[in-house]
């Protein structure tokens, strides 16, 4: 169990960024669409959860250790293979650069820090911790996690006597039908955007998954988890339904009316979530793109000296703009998991033939 805990810790903490903590995606892709966008979170949330557990699948039967092992076994074709790993190494990319930015808006928005000073610390903990590669992943998040996850359930507990007096008024339980299968579109793009971020993290944890009982174990946790975060960060958005959608860190505003404390210790939670999803996009961009230890080392300094000038684009901005075109680019790959879940496709020591086969 400790073992299930400690790599469920890792993804969770991958999916949870900047944008989950601080309400940006939630009102992007779920609170526009009223209430019945909380339904779409749970939707998004089996949908994130099934990936994980083929993904883990795949990676267990295949003895998978890199992405472009990946690939190659959910597709024999190299060119539309090709077209998903630029697709992986831009989001990831950028991912790191948009967690960059979160913690950049925060500072500004809650301290009056000027953007390349907080561009910079961000940067120097994050040198630091590709450094250490996955252990410094595993280690932060083994840590930071479990506070995030039990913060933000404390807070949908304190919540509960304002839904309750929400929901009591017959006109807030009405769900409007128009264009109603845009809430299921955009929990369907939702999970694919995760998607790109969580599956070269799920290929550096697949060591430790030692077996089917394992997999299915960290993908129930992971949905429970996601889900019943998903649900109380909804309910915190609907207390800010006046004004939330018209800031950079809605959920800053919304939490301190339970008090100051409250919204600094928030804060935290944001900064540990930016954080953790900053090294694990960062980390699955660099060891996708370097084969070599000093090439690695190399880039590192190139991606944080980067990072430093990304910010002044705007945290909102990165995210209403990129997220969702991402995931619909994401499909791609998804697809491929799905018609190729049962196949095994194995490739020869020169790769000049395919044989592919169906497990009975």
């Amino acid at each position: 169990m400790k073992n299930v805990l400690k790599i469920s810790f890792v993804i969770i903490g991958t999916m949870i960024g900047a944008g989950f903590a601080s309400g940006q995606e939630i009102n992007l892709f779920f609170m526009q669409y009223g209430n019945i966008g909380i339904l779409g979170m749970i939707v998004s949330c089996i949908l994130t959860s099934f990936i994980i557990y083929q993904v883990f699948k795949i990676l267990h039967k295949r003895n998978i250790h890199n992405y472009s092992e990946f690939l190659e076994s959910i597709s024999p074709h190299k060119k539309l293979n090709q077209i998903i790993q630029i697709i992986i190494h831009t989001f990831l990319l950028l991912s790191f650069y948009i967690m960059i930015a979160g913690f950049c808006a925060y500072f500004k928005q809650e301290f009056q820090i000027p953007i390349w000073a907080s561009a910079i610390i961000i940067t120097v903990l994050c040198y630091i911790t590709f450094k250490n590669n996955m252990k410094g992943v595993v280690s932060i998040n083994s840590f930071l996690i479990p506070f995030l996850i039990i913060f933000i359930f404390y807070l949908g507990l304190k919540n509960i006597p304002f839904l309750n007096s929400y929901f009591s008024q017959l006109s807030n339980l009405k769900i409007t039908y128009t264009n109603s299968f845009n809430w299921i579109i955009s929990s369907i793009i939702y999970a694919s955007y995760n998607s790109i971020l969580l599956i070269p993290i799920l290929i550096e944890l697949n060591e430790k998954m030692e077996n089917k009982l394992v997999i299915k174990k960290v993908s129930i946790f992971c949905f429970a988890v996601f889900s019943i975060l998903g649900v109380c960060l909804c309910g915190l958005l609907i207390r800010g339904n006046g004004y939330s959608h018209t800031l950079e860190l809605p959920m800053i505003p919304i939490v301190k009316e339970f008090g100051i404390i409250y919204s600094r210790v928030y804060g935290i939670v944001i900064i540990a979530a930016i954080f953790t999803s900053a090294i694990s996009a960062g980390y699955g961009f660099l060891k996708n793109v370097t084969k070599t230890d000093k090439a690695y080392q190399r880039l590192v300094v190139l991606l944080c000296i980067s990072s430093i000038f990304t910010p002044l684009i705007g945290f909102s901005n990165l995210v209403n703009l990129l997220y969702p075109i991402f995931g619909l680019l994401g499909l791609i790959q998804i697809i491929q998991i799905i018609k190729n879940r049962n196949t095994v496709i194995l490739t020869t020591d020169n790769r000049n033939s395919i044989i592919k086969y169906r497990k009975s």
